[in-house]
């Protein structure tokens, strides 16, 4: 089933997420949904609080950069990059940061530049519940750190300039209030109630 993405503006957006138990109610169908949403809203990743829940949860799948890899060595080993991320923590980040035009599917056409370090070493839960702990670099660890800051309540636009903010402050009202191009399930905060 494809939910609805919650856009910019909504508190669950910026409130840090609860880890979750083995028993957590229809966990796997939820996991499920959320591949189906992600993949009809073209994302790479998505995190439980961008559908409204605030859990530590979120999924990813990269292999859409697979085909990069010839020109760009941080798109290599990405056509297994399929994985759930339950109950995570980033035990470091290491290396140069390095930047990218990153875009959030609850933050609809906006892309821009952010600086992030090379390499994460994480611990989590996949969803059979086995424990693992892997270090990943590249755009792997682009995507992993981009979904782990929704589970801590942290939006790419957070790690944006003071001067970049402002120049975007009016497109994420509008975003916040329905006013922007989308083509996938989307619920606004801020958009005015029908009559």
């Amino acid at each position: 089933m494809i939910l609805p993405i919650v856009a910019y503006g909504d508190p669950v957006l910026k409130k840090e997420a609860e880890e979750i138990e083995e028993n957590y109610p229809k966990l796997d169908e939820l996991i499920e949904n959320m591949f189906e949403t992600m993949y009809q809203a073209s994302g790479v990743g998505l995190a439980a609080p961008q559908i409204g829940l605030s859990i530590r949860l979120f999924i990813v799948d990269g292999t859409s950069f697979a085909e990069d890899a010839e020109e760009d060595p941080k798109a290599k080993n990405m056509e297994d990059f399929k994985k759930v991320f339950i109950n995570p923590i980033i035990e470091e980040e290491t290396g140069e940061k390095w930047g990218f035009a990153e875009g959030c599917l609850s933050i609809p056409t906006i892309r821009e530049e952010v600086f992030r370090k090379e390499e994460v070493t994480i611990s989590y839960y996949d969803q059979n519940w086995k424990l693992h702990e892997e270090t990943f670099d590249g755009y792997k660890a682009r995507i992993i750190q981009h979904e782990y800051d929704h589970v801590d309540g942290v939006l790419f636009t957070d790690h944006l300039s003071p001067l970049k903010k402002r120049l975007i402050t009016k497109k994420l009202t509008n975003i916040s209030k329905g006013e922007v191009e989308h083509n996938y399930k989307m619920k606004f905060p801020a958009k005015k109630k029908q009559r």
